[in-house]
């Protein structure tokens, strides 16, 4: 598991004073309203920065860092991620866990088939998909239902899953 978790990346500058909007990678935009300090990831190193200001527009968030006071500043970092570490992250229910953490699982079926590795989760409006690439290659896509996902491990990246009729 990973130490860091992405929030965010910076799609592009908000004015002229060091403000950037965010696409936020995370389930909850409004968790931005709670964030003190935030992680730049530029690619070569992190850099840990301090959330001055949170505004909304649209789908975007619009972050202000303190010490970032110019678009020369901060227009360099366009499409580079914002992380969070884990104890700062959003707190986890039970059985909840996040993506990050089980994306290359095995992905077995109640009968103890291996069916694939898990490759992505993507968002719907009704539930999410899990996103399998079975042995041949071929794209196996699992609605994320307590009748399909049985079991989730993030910690030994095993998902157990009953595969519906019609699905494969």
């Amino acid at each position: 598991m990973s130490e860091y978790l992405r929030v965010g990346v910076i799609s592009t500058t908000h004015g002229i004073r060091g403000e950037v909007k965010v696409f936020p990678t995370t389930d909850d935009i409004n968790r931005f309203k709670y964030l003190k300090q935030i992680i730049l990831d530029t690619g070569k190193e992190y850099i840990e920065l301090e959330v001055e200001g949170v505004k909304f527009f649209k789908r975007l968030a619009i972050l202000k860092f303190k010490g970032i006071d110019n678009i020369n500043d901060i227009e360099k970092y366009k499409g580079k991620d914002l992380l969070v570490t884990r104890e700062n992250a959003v707190g986890l229910e039970k059985d909840e866990y996040f993506i990050s953490d089980i994306i290359g699982s095995k992905v077995i079926t109640d009968e103890g088939a291996e069916l694939g590795e898990l490759k992505e989760v993507m968002a719907t409006g009704a539930n999410d998909v899990y996103i399998v690439t079975a042995q041949d290659g071929k794209e196996i896509l699992l609605p994320s239902i307590k009748e399909c996902i049985l079991d989730v491990d993030a910690v030994n990246k095993i998902i157990k899953v009953h595969v519906l009729p019609g699905l494969i």
